[in-house]
């Protein structure tokens, strides 16, 4: 099953997304899981001025840049606050039913649409915290990264 993150706005150079780019990397690392890459999908913020519209426009956005079949799981403040261990146990179910891509998408500063929110399989928050999107970039590859080491047994993941 291969894997992706979609989100609104762009990463520029630096630390961020060198961290970003580190977890990538164990994740493609990973084997015989049954779970291949992490593909990033970056869509433009909305330069519109009303909230509203800014939400819906980025919320289009975010949908049809969704691989055409692929599943969704989105990351928003409304969310379940799910541990290591019960994500990681969606991403392998989601692979055991034979989801060809699964893909997880966050949202911009205005959040996500009711839209985005319904065509997810699963909703998850890190909390009821306001973090910036290109934090939550990082965490969801390294809650991403930390499932493939469940999965695999390996020693990174300490319950």
């Amino acid at each position: 099953m291969r894997l992706g993150i979609l989100c609104v706005g762009r990463l520029k150079a630096g630390p961020e997304r060198d961290l970003y780019a580190r977890y990538a990397a164990r994740i493609a690392a990973m084997r015989n899981l049954g779970l291949v890459g992490l593909d990033l999908q970056e869509i433009d913020e909305s330069r519109a001025r009303n909230p509203a519209e800014r939400m819906a426009q980025e919320g289009e956005g975010l949908l049809a840049a969704l691989p055409a079949g692929a599943k969704l799981v989105v990351f928003d403040e409304r969310g379940t606050a799910a541990s290591s261990a019960d994500f990681a146990a969606m991403v392998a179910s989601q692979r055991d039913k034979g989801a060809k891509s699964l893909w997880f998408a966050i949202g911009g500063s205005e959040g996500l649409t009711p839209a985005v929110r319904e065509k997810a399989g699963a909703v998850f928050s890190f909390g009821r915290m306001t973090l910036p999107h290109q934090i939550v970039r990082i965490l969801v590859a390294e809650q991403i990264y930390r499932a493939t080491t469940i999965l695999a047994g390996h020693p990174y993941h300490r319950a």
